[in-house]
């Protein structure tokens, strides 16, 4: 069941077209790639699945509603988002940041029940022994992470990540990815993932989604979407597309204008 769907969605920012009717769906247990090169419109186009942005055309169904048809806070409860740049949030702990994804379900009080879940949140991503710490002390990758486990405190049945493995090192991206799919399966998430590198795309994505100037190119299983031909022609590279492990890898050989050189 698609937790998730969007139909013909396009954006322009004024007179420059970004998004060029796009259409995806992403079911409960899913994780979803998005994939591409920079400018393509992964992040505009999360931002308008949020509701950030308001697209000019197309529609976004969270779980059988229009999203434009839903309150904020409602929109909140069902569906998170995790940003590309973790900010700086200078005066807040670790702990006070993940707590206020709580929000959508907050009155006036913090219950025992808020603050354990915010303490499992930070257990699952290693950021544990940095409760108290300030955010504004922490390395990229680090406040990075605490974003995400505030995502994972607000309890939604979809959650968006634009490039969250960006500032991670590879062993904190691989266990990034693996509590994100291991979420997926075990509670029915719908998970959709903005991402550079193909090949943590291609391990830990059960679909991927390539997209060129606004545009879906290629849509499916990473098997089938993972190509010489799609790295030539999306991201102009020469590379070959080894199957000798459970998922697909590329390696870049050379960028596609220097084919036919020395």
């Amino acid at each position: 069941m698609a937790l998730i769907s969007v139909n013909s969605l396009s954006f322009a920012y004024r007179d420059r077209r970004v998004l060029h009717g796009v259409t995806f769906s992403v079911d409960a247990g899913e994780v979803l790639g998005l994939v591409g090169p920079n400018g393509c419109g992964k992040t505009t186009l999360i931002r308008c699945v949020d509701g950030m942005l308001s697209p000019d055309g197309g529609t976004v169904m969270l779980d059988k509603r229009e999203i434009r048809t839903m309150h904020r806070r409602e929109v909140a409860r069902a569906m998170a988002y995790v940003p590309q740049s973790a900010g700086n949030r200078t005066g807040a702990t670790v702990f006070e940041t993940v707590l206020m994804g709580r929000r959508p379900y907050l009155n006036w009080t913090v219950n025992r029940t808020d603050e354990e879940k915010v303490i499992a949140a930070l257990d699952l991503l290693d950021l544990g022994d940095l409760a108290l710490r300030n955010v504004a002390e922490l390395s990229g990758g680090e406040r990075q992470r605490v974003m995400i486990a505030r995502a994972l405190v607000q309890e939604t049945g979809v959650i968006l990540l634009d490039e969250p493995t960006s500032n991670l090192d590879v062993c904190h991206q691989m266990g990034v990815m693996e509590v994100l799919r291991g979420l997926a399966g075990e509670k029915g998430l719908a998970v959709v993932i903005a991402l550079h590198d193909l090949n943590l795309a291609a391990t830990y994505c059960h679909r991927l989604m390539v997209m060129k100037a606004g545009a879906v190119y290629g849509y499916g299983a990473p098997e089938e979407v993972l190509t010489e031909e799609m790295l030539r022609a999306v991201y102009g590279i020469e590379a070959v597309v080894k199957r000798d492990l459970s998922a697909p890898y590329m390696v870049p050989v050379r960028p596609g204008h220097l084919r036919g050189g020395a």
